[in-house]
């Protein structure tokens, strides 16, 4: 469903929930102190001493007087020779010391990037290291330059997130950062923190939570537990990280989140509150002597594991480092997703188990295979349509099951296409505002999403950008509020820089790489699996991603399952041998056609007269470590890739691959490092069985697959006879009506209405998110969700029997009991009868059976639907198939009247049928036919004529041209003359 995030101008309250780490803290040592005093004394040298020494024993070195051209041309002697010697000495030291007050202010004041000294390379470096060497062992341990891990992190209180600046290398992002300890607040607040806990372990109060058996389909969850004793159920990897690998009283131990048994105990944070909790020693709850002592083993059990954490570390006097217990939050979807309009944190059910949580917390990739989905079953729809005569399978795609469920609901719940469209008119916009000022497009490195805002990161500056774009933090980054992308429209414009792909998230803010920027290859280490989940879900993204064109991804070593995704993008090759053949030849045949166009770069080219046939890039992700010599041959392709649009991602299994510009490592907890980018990140990542369940999904809506077995009936089929009287009836073909309620009062009403439509539409079940996620596409509490179901149950009662007719089924979906019916149900269940049921023996009944199907249409879907509501129709197919359906009828009532020559009452069927399905060509060519059958040429010249004007400046389609020299020769002349 559609998510919004919050604009970055309204603040938040809510504090910052980021990992605490380990903190290191940098003690003077001797050596530093002798370090220190020896730059000292080099730096007293060279900036003092180096004059004086010149102006003592050299003295002034140019000429006192203009020199006459007797004096130039004199003999050099030894004497002109080293006063020369000493100007060159004396800019030399001008140089130096201008390098040296560069760095120190720089140092000092923490901001931005060591400006640039002319032509000092090398004295610069020196004034660098000198200065660091200096500081390092003053009053601060700040590091000298900043690092890229601060990218993406939010400024506190009101003021918009920025992102940290990257180390100022052309080309490159920072390869070297200096290395310092954290400062003395932050150690502060984690020894408080720290202490704090201690404190309450001696003091023996901390809480406990034991593990309640289910009741009825109800179990017991981290995230459930979290949300009723912390207020937030995202905060259920706390609990997990205070309780993993424990032993419990049936000898067994947590391992996985999600798998949790009655009777266990879990230990909670200090902060927990409700009234099932039980400290130790219990100082009010009645606790059984049994439940006491496990409470206290189990105590023991964390006990020792903290001691056995913190023994290797010395404490804050000691020198070393002090450890705090993790507290990373889960994993959870974008930011957009979290945080909503009004600062409410969404937590659209109890839990998020059931499922796959990698495509929950991956918007823009859930965006993108949910939009290529949905085109995929509208092709196969259409395809069928105008495919085989009956029966066509088309008509009704097969209803996903398991995993494949599982992983449509997780599209639904976690896709952002909102975020898409923003980020892809805001790039577009940007490169048709540069190219309207004659302006070349930035490198662009990196995107960060934060809070709905949009910061590229370029590789060197690029002076302002046009508005509403404004400088970030400093000259390399360009930022836009969401308030100012929302004005982009859509442009007739290439997109610029199709290469983004999401790698993860720090904290609120979403990494986006640009991968036919980097200059060479970013190799990926890890373990095999790990790294097979990463490279799934970059190809997955790249793939079907909203923010590109055009472009060719080539799979090698993995991926061969992952191309029915998008078989005009995924291409993949057996081995290493046929990618550098491959890459060899497009590399010369890139580089010819930049140089035949006078482009510098595929950037320069994407905004010139053919951006729309040229540029696409061309991204290579290997997942096999190519052995020495390939990985050399690798490196001086990639040498000029990102010149040509060409990206490499490369595996290794050391982490040392030659000739990789950038690495980085996925860890076994999801965790994404690149430490050289001082970048940490939780790791975007597409696990195996998600892979196959999505790819399950594409597979079934694949327009070319030949179908196996008969046509798939309606996945709900209702009783046409008088017995089938429903007791409640909704119409939702045409205007909104429920028979057999009454009308909710209030202004719930249209709510309660829209989760009913959404409901009857998916006879199959919906699981509670994706009803959450369609009604409150920007996030609701879980106490307002329950109570629209509750009144929901309500309003739609019970059946005489007492059957609720709101229920959920064993995968704990919500379905409609089968007297609650729609006319759309009654229309597939009649069409389904008169062609495929009693309709086939009988003509008699095959043409009452479609009269009657003809006479429920009464419009379009939900014809009166307010504005704004019903949003997640736009991740349906029923628009598509409704009209079909529609035609399916009126083609098959007007055959059946035509094969007793009744012509007329074949053009009223016709006709009916187009006021709901006006575009379907085969309509109009039925209708063409019936009216020829009428012998009346005069109305199908008015029939021609009309067709025509229809058709515009597209003109008649070619096959209904072909029909009508058919049926009407003379048909041109009376289109010109109408004309």
């Amino acid at each position: 469903m559609p998510r919004r995030r919050t604009s970055s101008s309204s603040s938040s309250t809510a504090p910052r929930n980021r990992t605490p780490q380990p903190v290191r803290i940098q003690r003077r040592t001797f050596g530093d102190v002798v370090k220190a005093g020896l730059a000292f004394v080099a730096l007293l040298v060279l900036v003092v001493g180096v004059p004086g020494a010149l102006a003592v024993f050299i003295g002034w070195p140019l000429p006192r007087e203009v020199p006459s051209l007797q004096w130039l041309q004199s003999e050099i002697t030894v004497s002109t020779f080293l006063n020369i010697l000493t100007v060159v000495v004396w800019l030399a030291w001008a140089q130096f010391t201008a390098c040296v007050l560069v760095e120190v202010k720089a140092a000092l004041s923490g901001v931005g990037v060591p400006g640039r000294v002319p032509g000092a390379g090398p004295s610069q470096l020196l004034a660098r290291q000198l200065v660091a060497a200096l500081l390092l062992v003053g009053a601060t341990a700040a590091s000298l330059t900043p690092g890229l891990s601060q990218l993406g992190h939010g400024m506190e209180g009101n003021q918009k997130p920025a992102v940290a600046a990257a180390q100022q290398t052309p080309g490159l992002f920072a390869q070297q950062q200096e290395q310092a300890a954290d400062s003395a607040a932050a150690l502060a607040a984690q020894a408080s923190q720290a202490a704090a806990h201690a404190d309450a372990k001696q003091h023996g109060d901390t809480k406990y939570y034991r593990i309640q058996p289910p009741e009825g389909r109800h179990h017991d969850s981290l995230w459930e537990i979290v949300q009723r004793h912390l207020g937030d159920g995202r905060r259920y990897k706390e609990i997990y990280e205070l309780n993993k690998d424990r032993v419990q009283p049936d000898g067994s131990k947590l391992s996985e989140a999600s798998l949790i048994r009655p009777g266990w105990i879990m230990e909670m944070p200090g902060d927990a509150r409700g009234g099932d909790l039980v400290e130790v020693p219990d100082t009010g709850a009645q606790v059984s002597p049994d439940l006491q002592q496990q409470l206290h083993d189990y105590a023991k059990t964390g006990d020792q594991a903290q001691g056995s954490a913190q023994g290797g570390a010395e404490g804050v006097s000691g020198g070393g480092q002090v450890s705090v217990p993790q507290q990373r939050p889960a994993p959870a979807p974008d930011p957009g997703h979290q945080q909503r309009d009004g600062g409410d944190v969404a937590s659209d059910s109890a839990d998020s188990f059931g499922l796959p949580e990698a495509l929950l917390t991956a918007p823009l990739l859930a965006a993108g295979l949910l939009g290529a989905l949905g085109r995929r079953r509208r092709q196969a729809l259409w395809q069928s349509a105008y495919g085989a005569v009956g029966g066509r399978r088309g008509m009704q795609p097969p209803t996903p099951t398991g995993d494949a469920a599982d992983a449509q609901d997780a599209l639904l719940v976690g896709a952002d296409p909102e975020g898409v469209r923003l980020l892809d008119r805001s790039l577009r916009g940007l490169a048709t505002q540069l190219a309207a000022e004659s302006r070349a497009l930035p490198t662009v490195y990196a995107a960060w999403l934060t809070g709905g805002d949009l910061h590229l990161q370029l590789a060197q500056p690029a002076g302002r950008p046009p508005a509403p774009w404004q400088l970030g933090q400093d000259q390399t980054f360009w930022m836009l509020a969401r308030a100012d992308g929302e004005r982009y429209e859509d442009v007739d414009t290439a997109a610029p820089f199709p290469g983004l792909v999401s790698l993860g998230t720090l904290d609120d803010s979403r990494l986006l790489l640009n991968l036919e920027a980097v200059p060479g290859i970013v190799s990926l280490s890890g373990r095999e699996a790990d790294r097979a989940a990463f490279f799934a879900s970059v190809a997955a993204e790249l793939a079907t991603n909203g923010w590109s064109d055009r472009m060719t991804i080539t799979l090698v070593g993995f991926g061969e399952n992952l191309t029915p995704l998008a078989p005009s993008r995924l291409r993949h090759l057996d081995g290493i041998d046929d990618l550098i053949e491959t890459m060899e030849a497009e590399t010369r045949q890139r580089r010819g056609a930049l140089g035949a166009a006078g482009h510098d770069s595929v950037l320069t080219g994407r905004t010139g007269p053919a951006q729309h046939t040229r540029w696409a890039p061309h991204l290579v992700l290997l997942a096999a470590q190519p052995s020495a010599e390939d990985a050399v041959t690798l490196a001086e392709l990639a040498s000029d890739a990102s010149r040509l649009g060409i990206g490499y991602l490369v595996g290794t299994e050391t982490g040392e691959l030659p000739g990789a510009s950038w690495e980085m490592e996925v860890t076994p907890e999801g965790r994404l490092l690149a430490p050289l980018l001082g970048l940490e990140l939780d790791a975007q990542l597409l696990p195996l069985p998600q892979q196959r369940a999505v790819v399950e999904l594409f597979v079934e809506a694949d327009p070319e697959r030949d179908p196996q077995g008969p046509a798939p009936a309606p996945p709900f089929l209702v009783d046409i006879s008088e017995q089938g009287r429903p007791a409640v009836y909704a119409r939702l073909v045409g205007p909104y009506e429920i028979i057999g309620l009454d009308t909710p009062d209030g202004d719930r009403s249209a709510l309660l209405h829209e989760a009913l439509a959404l409901l009857l539409l998916h006879r199959e079940g919906v699981h509670p998110r994706v009803l959450s996620s369609a009604l409150w596409p920007r996030g609701v509490t879980d106490d307002v969700r329950d109570a629209l179901l509750d009144r929901l149950r309500v309003w739609l009662g019970t059946d005489p029997d007492g059957t609720p007719r709101l229920s959920a089924d064993p995968t704990g979906r919500l379905v409609l009991a089968k007297s609650v019916v729609s006319d759309l149900d009654v229309l597939r269940s009649l069409y389904h009868e008169a062609t495929q049921g009693k309709g086939v023996d009988s003509r008699v009944v095959r043409g009452r059976l479609l009269t009657d199907a003809l006479v429920l249409v009464r419009g379009p879907l939900l014809a009166d639907r307010p504005e704004g509501r019903y949003r997640w129709l736009t991740h349906e197919i029923i628009d598509a198939q409704l009209p079909l359906l529609v035609a399916d009828i009126g083609l098959a009532l007007s055959a059946f009247h035509l094969e007793k020559d009744r012509a007329e009452k074949a053009i009223e069927a016709l006709g009916a049928a187009l006021n709901s399905a006006p575009g379907d060509e085969r309509l109009w060519h039925e209708l063409l036919r019936a009216t020829h059958a009428t012998g009346d040429v005069d109305r199908l010249r008015a029939l021609a004529a009309d067709l025509v004007a229809r058709g515009g400046a597209r003109g008649v389609p070619p096959r209904t041209e072909a029909l009508l020299d058919e049926l009407l020769p003379s048909w041109r002349g009376g289109a010109t003359a109408a004309g």
